[in-house]
């Protein structure tokens, strides 16, 4: 595996007395595309400002590229480029005007990033950005994200704004740049439909604490929904089980392990699983299961 690009060790952040997460502890490889999922309130956008230098975490440490985010050079953080919002400023200018404008701050700036989205955005180089719509505004920010030319791209909430149409677009945009370019990025999305088009690894996170992280692949073949008929047995409360309910007879939990080991632990528990049923999923039905519905 290459050098990470993100390293976070032992992150710990409080809002006054409310602690938002504890020993938080993840990496980003380099040339990876990861999505960081997460309920309202788990701490992704607290995470996304730390990243970006406006948080300081009540304890732990945080690097780029190997250097402290609270002591990087500016020459690092021309590698990085951030979007917290998905609108853009200075809207009364037109198309062309914010490329040329926006260009002059960054030295490796790549005009053919921002000019291939608006060429599928099918607008006008003269169009005024005050006069388009909202999800197309919202694609002017990203792709001026994108012309940054940056190393590493930190998007938070990037298809907010956008609908069915324009997030699929920008979906299969961003995921041929960042192949053909070799991009690392690090996304939080609430449409995890899109994150599961997108992103190679995920990081799960709950109140507090990661449940997991890992490829993407590996958690949709590993992680199983499980049915059964319980016949009012008791269903145990172990580690390896997630989100266990009863609804009526039927019996329901989330699981990494096979058929045959979530079969055994329910017989030795001394519960009715004859017709235990696994069934595979997609990756909003994964985050479900790892975080409970509600």
């Amino acid at each position: 595996m290459s050098d990470p690009v993100i390293e976070c060790r032992n992150l710990s952040h409080h809002y006054g007395e409310r602690l938002i997460y504890e020993n938080l502890s993840f990496e980003v490889p380099r040339g990876r595309v990861l999505g960081l999922l997460g309920k309202n309130g788990t701490g992704k956008t607290t995470t996304i400002n730390i990243l970006g230098g406006y948080l300081e975490p009540s304890a732990g440490q945080c690097l780029i590229f190997g250097e402290e985010i609270r002591s990087m050079r500016p020459e690092t953080r021309t590698r990085i480029a951030l979007l917290i919002e998905g609108h853009v400023q200075y809207a009364f200018m037109t198309i062309e005007e914010i490329e040329r404008f926006y260009a002059r701050f960054y030295p490796r700036w790549n005009r053919d990033a921002y000019y291939g989205l608006m060429e599928k955005l099918k607008v006008a180089p003269r169009q005024r950005i005050s006069r388009m719509s909202c999800g197309q505004r919202s694609q002017v920010a990203l792709g001026l994200i994108l012309a940054q030319n940056a190393d590493l791209l930190v998007l938070d909430d990037f298809s907010m704004g956008l609908d069915p149409g324009y997030r699929r677009l920008f979906v299969e945009y961003l995921r041929d740049y960042a192949r053909s370019e070799e991009k690392t990025i690090f996304l939080t999305s609430h449409i995890i439909q899109d994150m599961e088009k997108l992103v190679d690894d995920c990081i799960v996170m709950d109140y507090g604490h990661i449940l997991v992280q890992m490829p993407v692949g590996e958690l949709l073949e590993t992680f199983r929904r499980y049915t059964f008929t319980p016949g009012g047995a008791q269903i145990p409360e172990i580690p390896e089980f997630y989100s266990t309910a009863v609804v009526g007879a039927q019996a329901e939990l989330y699981s990494f392990e096979s058929p045959a080991t979530v079969q055994g632990v329910l017989e030795r528990a001394g519960v009715p699983c004859g017709d235990l049923q696994a069934e595979t999923l997609n990756l909003e039905d994964a985050f479900i299961g790892l975080t409970g519905k509600y």
